[in-house]
């Protein structure tokens, strides 16, 4: 299938890799996917998203707190849980900081990251909108459209956060992809 991908769209798939490894995750997500498309602020994709209110900087931020996730004193409090009697516990037992996340560059060296079950979804997802389209590539508007087509997960949440409307998204996507024969978009 990766013989159909525009360059672009490959390098994009690559840089899903570097997202995955620099936000400190072991699977390539369809999150990942988003901000490997983000990144190349010269992508035409990227452009769009940019003027739906997504750029890579802040929709980076988004996932790397999604992933981190939060931890909410007052209600752990409000059901009997002392955070920072947990906390102290836990560095006594193994160190202090043992609760902090390390950055990456901390951390051992990993294999490559594998492919979520959603990312892989995304990917099948794209070649299906590209075979849709009668287009015989894939390109980064292809990746974004499986995004939107996957109809859940991160990569949707974090388009959600930043207000966009997955229907016109999609309506200007296609358009751009319509106007390049599918090969810049």
């Amino acid at each position: 299938m990766f013989e159909r991908f525009t360059g672009p769209a490959r390098q994009a798939v690559t840089r899903a890799q570097g997202e995955a490894r620099a936000l400190g995750s072991d699977r390539i997500g369809a999150e990942h996917l988003l901000l490997a498309i983000l990144s190349d602020p010269g992508d035409p994709v990227a452009v769009l998203l940019a003027r739906s209110g997504v750029d890579h900087a802040a929709a980076r931020a988004d996932v790397g707190r999604r992933a981190a996730g939060t931890v909410d004193g007052p209600a752990l409090a409000a059901i009997g849980v002392d955070l920072a009697a947990v906390r102290e516990a836990v560095e006594s037992a193994f160190g202090e900081g043992a609760l902090e996340r390390r950055p990456p560059a901390e951390r051992a060296p990993r294999r490559r990251p594998a492919f979520s079950p959603g990312a892989r979804k995304v990917l099948e997802l794209a070649l299906r909108e590209a075979i849709r389209l009668h287009q015989k590539e894939i390109a980064t508007g292809h990746l974004l459209l499986g995004v939107l087509r996957a109809g859940e997960g991160p990569a949707l949440d974090v388009l959600a956060a930043h207000g966009v409307d997955p229907a016109a998204l999609r309506r200007d996507v296609e358009a751009g992809l319509g106007s390049s024969g599918g090969r810049a978009a």
